[in-house]
């Protein structure tokens, strides 16, 4: 029975490749002199990095607005300016427009010069204050969030609404709309407005 085969014998070093690979180790000394003349970097610094990284993080979170409501402003949305200091809230948002009311940035009826035309309201009277259309979609956001709050105590249901209006609407419309919101179970309203600096 033959045994394991034997590894084979290195080859012998000759005196040609002995010198080559000692032309090899003095070309790269000679390259790494060079660059470190030149003032290449050799190795990465992490810890400076790491500094750098950790001072730009606390300023980002410092200057880090902490509400997520955003609103688009256009010509048909022109909001008031005040002087208050206090934060929005993110709850359900009414949008109210020249051209049309939104809930939560969908459109749920049309207006026209910030009025609600009689065919949305209730038996399309022209003074009715029901407006069924913003009720069925405020209906949905309120059973939702109240879906939400059975199953998470961190989101419970508060019954707040904020209102986006437009500072050239009638206050007619905006009674009309707080109305329909107050039928949907929200009883709390925060207007929304311009900080003035």
């Amino acid at each position: 029975m033959a045994g394991p085969a034997k590894p084979p014998a290195a080859p012998r070093a000759t005196p040609e490749g002995a010198a080559r690979q000692k032309r090899g180790r003095d070309y790269r000394r000679a390259r790494r002199k060079v660059r470190e003349a030149a003032g290449e970097i050799k190795e990465l610094n992490i810890t400076a990095m790491m500094d750098m990284m950790t001072i730009l993080l606390v300023f980002l979170l410092k200057s880090y607005s902490a509400s997520s409501l955003s609103i688009n402003l256009s010509e048909a949305l022109k909001l008031p300016a005040s002087t208050t200091q206090v934060q929005p809230q993110d709850n359900i948002s009414v949008t109210i427009s020249l051209g049309e009311v939104a809930v939560n940035d969908r459109k749920a009826v049309g207006a026209e010069n910030g009025v609600i035309p009689a065919g949305y309201k209730e038996e399309g009277k022209a003074d009715g204050f029901y407006i069924g259309a913003i009720y069925d979609v405020l209906k949905k956001e309120v059973d939702k969030q109240k879906y939400i709050a059975q199953y998470n105590v961190k989101a419970p249901f508060t019954g707040r609404v904020n209102i986006i209006a437009d500072k050239r609407v009638p206050y007619r419309t905006l009674m009309e709309v707080l109305y329909t919101a107050g039928q949907a179970e929200l009883g709390e309203y925060k207007f929304m407005v311009l900080k003035n600096e």
